[in-house]
């Protein structure tokens, strides 16, 4: 009987986040815990669902660590916990044919820029070469070669905004499935494009971005094909192999793999310069938002907590105060002290706190406030999204003039209205709503919306790139420098016979 097992560590950081993440940020699992997975609909559930319909395979479950929300770099001392953990659960695991292993690709510690080829660098250490590790990932992932040689086959998410969790994890699964039953020899190529991209362009449903996945597709289910993708990489993880990637992953057909990486990677290139985001300025939304009539949606990528901002920008609120706006308002903050407060005053309760610029504050100042407080809560809430239990530590509703402030003291995903409605708040029921994600899925806002803006606020991922100050990534790179040049270079992996 076939053993496989399966492990997972998944965190998307971003580098200009000076709020480093730690060991509490993660949800750790271990052993037959990770099957309490099953009801989620994200990756390792997908690839249970393939495993368990096969009653001659027995599934080896070891350890998962997954990220509660992205944020800054992890600490030093936490990911050594976490890679100990990791690595003492799969020796102590009995010996396996194959493994499958949820990543992310954009995980950066303190003393380590690349965890997830160090996971699986220390993965063949403890199992060896003959053993197939099959890993997914996120198309916002960094495709190192130490990633790649330690793996016998990649599978990357295909949508975005992702919503093919669950179908990665499925594919995963049958692909590590052909190596084991059918004997498919995967060959990888990966070719580097020199380019960062970030834009409603990149909505695979309805952007040019898509035409690209279309063609992954397409050689994915192709005769010789096994997986294929394109990587955009995460603008704001600043690591040296930061950009973009096609990756293409056939049966032991080096030629083929090569010719599909390079014609996805040339497609790309030519429209990368379609695939930026057009932001309007600050002034111009408010001006904006003052002339609609309904209810108007100003998208603070810049502050995007699910892309790993620290949340805690009120730049956007203070441009509407100073622009006098007399609409309803609301708006989420992470303000641990202003929660303190509230908390400390009771439901009801006037007080006078600071909203904002707590965490970030090289960039954002406090702005004081009169509010009353309107709700409080544990912070505990079922997602809209993925029906799973978030956490956005205690959490208060502050009311001050027109403006509806939900105040949490940890960051939480706001990729979908879900900390809203769990605090009581429908966004249908303002004249202007401040959403902190880059894209959300289009029945939560733009649906219904009149009208929908992506703002140009400061923060530590806005899509404004040359605003954030890269240091580490390998230049000259697309759209930081001028006049860049793409000669493409394949490289082929293949795992030892």
């Amino acid at each position: 009987m076939p053993k496989i097992l399966i492990t997972e560590c998944r965190q998307e950081v971003s580098s200009f986040n000076p709020v480093l993440s730690h060991y509490d940020d993660f949800k750790i699992l271990e052993g037959e815990q990770i099957l309490e997975l099953k009801s989620a609909r994200q990756e390792i559930a997908g690839a249970l669902n393939v495993f368990e319909k096969r009653s001659d395979i027995q599934i080896v479950p070891t350890y998962s660590a997954h990220s509660i929300t992205s944020g800054g770099l992890l600490a030093g001392d936490d990911f050594k916990r976490i890679a100990r953990e990791l690595l003492q659960c799969i020796k102590a695991a009995p010996p396996v044919d194959g493994v499958y292993f949820s990543l992310h690709g954009s995980m950066v510690s303190e003393g380590e820029e690349d965890p997830e080829g160090f996971f699986l660098q220390e993965l063949r250490k403890i199992l060896g070469e003959a053993i197939p590790i099959v890993i997914s990932l996120d198309m916002h992932g960094i495709l190192t070669d130490r990633m790649v040689k330690h793996s016998n086959a990649i599978v990357v998410f295909h949508t975005y905004p992702h919503i093919d969790f669950y179908e990665t994890g499925e594919r995963a699964a049958k692909l590590l499935l052909k190596i084991l039953d059918d004997g498919v020899k995967p060959v990888t190529a990966k070719v580097e494009i020199p380019a960062l991209v970030r834009g409603d362009e990149l909505k695979t449903e309805t952007g040019l971005f898509g035409q690209s996945i279309c063609k992954a597709q397409a050689i994915e289910n192709s005769p010789g094909g096994l997986s294929a993708g394109m990587f955009i990489g995460n603008p704001f993880t600043d690591v040296p192999a930061l950009r973009s990637y096609s990756l293409v992953v056939t049966d032991n057909d080096s030629e083929l793999a090569e010719t599909e990486a390079l014609k996805l990677a040339r497609g790309f290139w030519e429209v990368r310069e379609k695939l930026q985001a057009p932001l309007d300025s600050m002034e111009d939304a408010v001006r904006i938002a003052k002339e609609t009539m309904g209810t108007v949606v100003l998208f603070d990528a810049a502050d995007a907590t699910s892309s790993g901002a620290s949340g805690d920008s009120n730049a956007i609120m203070r441009a509407l105060i100073d622009a006098s706006y007399k609409g309803r308002v609301l708006l989420p903050i992470v303000d641990p002290p202003a929660v303190t407060a509230a908390f400390k005053k009771g439901v009801g309760s006037i007080i006078e706190t600071q909203v904002g610029g707590f965490l970030d504050a090289k960039r954002f100042s406090p702005l004081s406030v009169k509010a009353r407080v309107r709700l409080l809560s544990d912070g505990m809430f079922i997602n809209e999204s993925y029906q799973r239990m978030w956490n956005s530590g205690l959490t208060t509703v502050l009311e001050a003039d027109n403006y509806m402030i939900v105040v949490s003291s940890r960051p939480v995903d706001l990729y979908d209205r879900s900390l809203f409605l769990a605090m009581g708040q429908d966004p249908k029921n303002f004249d202007l709503v401040v959403v902190k994600s880059p894209h959300c899925q289009y029945q939560f806002y733009e649906e219904w919306a009149a009208c929908h803006i992506n703002v140009d606020a400061p923060g530590s991922t806005s899509a404004n790139l040359k605003s954030l100050g890269h240091t580490r990534c390998a230049r000259p790179v697309f759209p930081l420098d001028d006049d860049v040049t793409f000669n493409p270079q394949v490289k082929i992996f293949r795992r030892p016979a």
